[in-house]
């Protein structure tokens, strides 16, 4: 499984989607108590639970994490943890993975220029005011001490998308093929 995690902007998300078009990589479905929207579908976008289902899937402990973001439950499922899945994940996400101690599972971390990802959110429609305080959060948020058991750091302001991808691919094969001869 592929871990991505990185700061605002850093291309989590498209890197996801370009391993998927590439790859096969299906991404992790997440739970969710926010209403379903009306281009969504139920196991595709997300899996849609009330709340009451969500805090019982909690004491069942079938997370690997969750967060409580703008009233409403958010979490990706032990389940879903498997070999040519993805997730695009925040550090303390991230970290829980690391926690689960799975060799199947290798965390990589997208690094790009701050001014570039400040571009990146204008030019996506992010509110500039908005755009800044995520830069300013993410200085706090990413730390080094913040990212420990990272499995590898990509630099990926140098590269397309489909060279990102493909390095995190080739990464993620051979770091799996080195544990599994360990």
């Amino acid at each position: 499984m592929i871990v991505l995690s990185g700061p605002s902007a850093s291309g989590k998300t498209e890197v996801a989607k370009k391993l998927f078009q590439l790859y096969g990589i299906k991404r992790v479905i997440t739970a969710t108590t926010r209403p379903m929207r009306i281009h969504e579908t139920n196991g595709i976008d997300y899996f849609f639970v009330s709340k009451d289902e969500f805090q019982k899937m909690i004491k069942d402990e079938l997370f690997v994490e969750y967060t409580e973001y703008n009233n409403n439950y958010y979490g990706s499922l032990k389940s879903e943890v498997a070999d040519d899945k993805c997730i695009a994940i925040e550090p303390n996400g991230m970290r829980s993975y690391i926690s689960l101690n799975d060799p199947r599972i290798v965390v990589f971390f997208l690094n790009v220029d701050e001014n570039i990802r400040y571009q990146r959110m204008i030019d996506r429609g992010d509110n500039p005011k908005c755009a800044k305080q995520r830069i300013k959060e993410d200085k706090i948020r990413f730390t080094k001490e913040n990212l420990p058991n990272v499995d590898v750091f990509v630099d990926s302001q140098n590269y397309n998308l489909e060279e990102v991808a493909e390095y995190v691919y080739r990464k993620y094969q051979k770091i799996l093929e080195e544990r599994e001869n360990y």
